[in-house]
């Protein structure tokens, strides 16, 4: 056959190609052996091709309705082979000589040979005088110039071309199928197979494979060429007993059938193509909408959880009980340490959601994700800021209010004590002072009675502190809001009513009392001096008495000390009190001596006072017995006391270990995060390292939160050995658990866009070290006139209304500062690749055959069912005058996928 070699500057010389430079070796015409015109062909090869490129030829006229029959005759006066070139070409040729002159018959075929050469093809030896003289050979070897350049020289698969492209296309597409081995274009070809199973993978629905025998070449050959032509509109171009009975099939004439397959299943292959991008596309979207609906979902749980909680924490309702209280105490530490952690982290994960999923938007060239009004991460942050605040109010209010009703109940005691002790002593002391004894008594008893009123008054003016006390503590407890304060108020007001209306008789009495003494002048002085000494001194057990069972609340060591040492001042004047007691007995003594020598009784009793030496004795004993009892009760509270000082001391050794570890990991997060010379891997994985360090750690938390509640309970509210509260250790703990989630979803973020972007390692350093050196505060973004700085560094020549647009792009909300992530994703969009709406909606023509609408049934034959059913659901209809019913509008679905419509 003729061999052709491809070139722009063809040069003729008497009709004839000649070939003027070496061919290349990619050129896919160079011959595989030296081409000897006298053998040309093997008469079976001829035989072969004469019947294929009639075909072929054919397969192109009837669309014009002609055709040829004889190859060499049919083409010899160039009017059909012109046609032929403007049929598969869609060109038009100069216009044909009509005559029928030799002349005329060389004048088209040059005319074709011109235009065959026009398009880059050198044709060797190949003349129009040998073909208007019907040379069979130089005929085919023209036809099979021309299927080369028209049919097979533009097919290309992974960078091959022509006869490569082909075979490789080939092998692929019949690689998955038993007994098919495509080596070349000859003798893999023989047993009808290869064909078979080219038609069955593009048209599963012709051919039964299964059923095939590699032993019947003849029945599969048959099969393929009927099928071909009934179904796939390529003509039968071979014989079956031609290929099987030639040793090696002519390859031309292989070729030149194969590659009418390989066209008929162009347009297949594009939908293929199509229908992948689509189907890329609609993935990621969905996987987008998933991750939307998460974050709503969780966002609004989180947010109804804070809802519930805050009115809760902020219900500062007082209770009347201390145990209620505690109870109320007891829940907020449930709260605390069962049901905020969980939420503390479902905030912190919504935070590395929303964050991974902007990301995948930029990454993806979707528009940013709007949560629903009251759901943005600020809402969140927002909201959780109200209920800390809450939950700090709350906490402070409850051991306040805690503290204030240990003191009601303190002072409610005492009241009672003191009130009881006042109204036991007030009994009948009205009628006393409302007898008019004296009316009818002697000198002597008068006298007696006076004296007796005069110690009346003594004791009277010796109760007036303890009236006092009563009231000034039901004060305080009307002033504290005491839950029973109007029982104390009327039991108080009772008091001193009955107080006001002893001063009024005992001044009433006084009054009677003296003007009775004109008239009586002796009075009995036997008794006066033990009554003057010994009232007091029973007033004095009666208060001593009082304080030992005086109840006390302290709260540190120094208070209950403070109290020891007055016990201890107490006890030292008993010695004088009993020197005291002594002197009013032996003054008693006497006293009875001296009414014994004026013949009187000496059992009658004292007229001056009620009070007897039995009754003195019973009382001191009484204050003997209660002072080792005071003390034992003093040594109780001093030892509880030094063990709540252990307490304190244990909890600050502790804390003033755990709050600088914080510390110091919040500053090697500070420092990795920082670190711009490593590998992004490095960085995740040190984190991790360090995450799980901090879980570790969190042991050492529960511990210290175990003792702060021990703490708690036994009610001690202060700490002068450590500044470090829980409180303190819970915002720490929370901070570095937030900080190293959002560094490491940071990294995560910049990892997932160096990866989709196609950036190197070391451009996202040079990216952190641009950003580090211009970001002049330190404040993690640069500012608009250090980002123009950065630019320029980089190269870039900026106009103001450049730069503008620019700032646009970085900073859309215009807050006058470029975040890392902002600088990042505009020097990828500067020199990444990514998919686009102009892709999608060319896929979308593909496969609606260039229309301008598609039907729901081609996106379920082309797309995968779950894709195809998304995009019928969310495709507006087709509103176009050519639409027809039922069908959609695939231009608007694409750009509504990037935000570029209202869709």
């Amino acid at each position: 056959p003729p061999a052709i070699v491809s070139t722009s500057d063809p040069i003729y010389s008497n009709g004839y190609m000649i070939q003027t430079q070496e061919p290349s070796n990619n050129d896919y015409t160079i011959q595989e052996d030296e081409w000897d015109r006298d053998l040309l062909l093997d008469p079976a090869w001829e035989k072969q091709q004469r019947k294929t490129f009639t075909a072929w030829c054919n397969s192109h006229l009837r669309k014009t309705g002609t055709g040829i029959e004889n190859i060499e005759e049919d083409f010899r006066n160039g009017l059909k082979l012109m046609l032929l070139l403007e049929v598969i070409s869609g060109e038009r040729l100069p216009k044909p000589d009509r005559g029928k002159m030799r002349f005329h018959k060389i004048a088209n075929v040059n005319k074709a040979l011109e235009y065959i050469t026009s398009k880059g093809v050198k044709l060797v030896s190949i003349g129009a005088e040998e073909i208007v003289d019907g040379n069979i050979k130089m005929t085919l070897g023209m036809i099979w110039t021309i299927i080369l350049r028209f049919a097979i020289q533009d097919i290309s698969v992974e960078e091959t071309s022509a006869k490569e492209g082909l075979l490789l296309w080939c092998q692929r597409k019949t690689a998955p199928y038993r007994n098919v081995n495509v080596q070349n274009f000859h003798v893999s070809w023989k047993d009808g197979l290869a064909l078979c199973a080219l038609i069955h993978r593009h048209r599963p629905d012709l051919i039964d494979y299964a059923k095939l025998n590699k032993d019947d070449p003849m029945g599969n050959l048959n099969l393929a060429f009927e099928v071909a032509e009934k179904h796939l509109d390529i003509p039968k171009m071979l014989d079956a007993e031609d290929i099987i009975n030639t040793p090696k099939p002519d390859e031309r004439a292989i070729m030149t059938y194969v590659s009418c397959f390989y066209h008929a299943f162009a347009g297949a292959e594009q939908a293929e193509t199509a229908a992948n991008r689509i189907c890329k596309v609609l993935g990621v979207n969905q996987e987008n909408e998933r991750l939307m609906e998460e974050y709503e979902k969780l966002a609004s749980e989180l947010l109804e959880w804070i809802r519930q909680m805050t009115p809760w924490l902020e219900d500062k309702s007082p209770e009347t009980s201390l145990a209620a209280m505690r109870g109320k105490l007891e829940d907020f530490r449930d709260y605390r340490r069962l049901h905020k952690p969980p939420r503390v982290q479902e905030k912190c994960q919504l935070e590395i959601n929303f964050n991974t999923l902007q990301t995948k938007l930029r990454i993806s060239n979707r528009p940013a994700f709007m949560p629903s009004e009251g759901r943005m991460v600020s809402d969140i942050t927002s909201a959780w800021t109200g209920l800390e605040q809450a939950e700090k109010g709350y906490e402070e209010w409850l051991l306040s209010e805690i503290r204030r009703l240990e003191r009601l109940d303190h002072l409610a005691q005492k009241f009672q004590m003191k009130a009881t002790s006042h109204e036991a002593w007030s009994v009948g002391k009205d009628r006393v002072l409302s007898s008019k004894d004296y009316e009818s008594c002697s000198l002597p008893e008068l006298r007696a009675l006076l004296r007796k009123h005069e110690a009346f008054e003594s004791d009277l003016a010796a109760h007036q502190d303890r009236v006092e006390q009563v009231a000034a503590i039901a004060q305080e407890l009307n002033e504290l809001e005491y839950h029973a304060a109007s029982v104390i108020n009327e039991r108080c007001q009772a008091i001193c009513d009955q107080w006001d209306q002893l001063g009024t008789l005992t001044q009433k009495r006084r009054d009677n009392l003296e003007r009775m003494d004109k008239l009586l002048e002796t009075i009995d002085q036997l008794f006066l001096e033990f009554s003057r000494r010994s009232a007091p001194f029973n007033n004095w057990m009666e208060g001593a008495m009082e304080d030992l069972q005086d109840m006390f609340i302290v709260h540190s060591v120094e208070e209950i000390q403070s109290l020891i040492s007055a016990h201890n001042e107490f006890k030292a004047t008993l010695p004088e009190a009993d020197c005291e007691r002594q002197a009013i007995l032996s003054a008693f003594t006497e006293v009875q001596k001296i009414a014994q020598s004026y013949g009187i009784s000496r059992n009658i009793p004292n007229p001056y006072s009620d009070i007897t030496p039995a009754e003195i004795g019973l009382q001191w004993e009484k204050v003997k017995k209660m002072v080792p009892q005071r003390d034992s009760v003093l040594q109780e509270e001093m030892s509880r006391q030094l063990a709540n000082e252990q307490l304190r001391r244990q909890f600050a050794a502790q804390v003033n270990i755990i709050a600088p570890w914080i510390q110091t990991r919040m500053e090697e997060i500070g420092r990795n995060s920082a670190d711009i010379g490593g590998p992004l891997e490095d960085q995740m994985s040190q984190l991790k390292q360090l995450e799980q360090v901090i879980t570790n750690y969190k042991s050492n938390i529960d511990k210290l939160e175990e003792h702060h509640q021990h703490i708690q309970e036994c009610l001690i509210f202060d700490n002068k050995h450590t500044n470090y509260t829980m409180e303190h250790i819970r915002v720490g703990w929370e901070m570095i658990l937030t900080t190293i989630a959002r560094t490491m979803n940071e990294i995560e973020t910049q990892i997932l866009t160096r990866d989709a972007k196609g950036i190197s390692q070391q451009q996202m350093n040079e990216f952190r070290q641009s950003f580090t050196h211009f970001d002049r505060k330190k404040k993690g973004g640069m500012e608009t006139d250090d980002f123009r700085a950065c630019l320029i560094s980089m190269g870039y020549d900026l106009g103001e209304s450049e730069f503008a647009r620019i700032m646009t792009l970085v900073d859309p909300n215009g807050s006058n500062k470029v975040t890392f992530q902002s600088f990042v994703d505009f020097m990828t969009r500067e020199t990444g690749d990514s998919d686009t709406s102009e892709q999608v909606l060319a896929s979308f023509k593909i496969l609606a055959s260039d229309k301008p609408f598609i039907m729901p049934e081609e996106l379920r034959r082309e797309l995968p069912p779950e894709q195809a059913e998304y995009c019928i659901s969310k495709m507006p209809l087709y509103k176009g005058p050519d639409g027809v019913p039922g069908s959609l509008d695939y231009s608007a679905f694409s750009t509504a996928l990037y935000g570029e419509s209202d869709l």
